[in-house]
């Protein structure tokens, strides 16, 4: 039976450790990946490509390019949660979309666009998604193509005006 793909995904709820919290008081930016990943697993878990599938196909999903942005401080014991929308997909990549919540209060704390390929681990070359795999990909993107493209979406790094 085919799993239900709700648009976007919603990870289970979180809390910001008290040791990821560095010198300024708020969040280090690394565990903000730390969070994004840690929602990407349930994400992929659904999709059929997480941590048995690596372990039986000998494949996986390597991350090839991320750009995050850093919207508004989180602080120790704060509970988050991360939505996962599946922009595209190919034979061999995935490009989605995640925005990371403060679970109780609902505001956006960071983004994190992503660009990850399906990576055979024995020869360590990107390879085609199995029958199987490609199948759910289809039905994510079907129901979450019915959601807006992420305004941050294809954003580019840069200064704008003159400060």
């Amino acid at each position: 039976m085919s799993p239900l793909f709700f648009a976007p995904f919603v990870s289970s709820i979180m809390r910001v450790e008290p040791e990821w919290i560095d010198y300024n008081g708020h969040l280090n930016m690394a565990y903000y990946n730390v969070l994004f990943d840690r929602a990407v697993d349930e994400a992929y878990e659904l999709i059929g490509v997480g941590a048995d599938y690596a372990a039986s196909r000998r494949q996986s999903i390597f991350t090839a390019e991320i750009h995050v942005r850093y919207l508004r401080e989180l602080r120790a014991g704060d509970p988050v949660r991360v939505t996962f929308q599946l922009i595209d997909y190919d034979a061999k990549r995935l490009h989605y979309f995640e925005q990371l919540f403060h679970a109780t209060d609902g505001w956006v704390s960071a983004t994190s666009e992503n660009l990850s390929l399906h990576v055979d681990m024995t020869s360590r070359k990107t390879t085609a998604f199995p029958h199987e795999v490609a199948t759910r990909l289809a039905e994510m993107k079907a129901s979450h193509a019915l959601l807006p493209v992420p305004e941050a979406a294809g954003r580019r790094i840069e200064m704008s005006g003159r400060g």
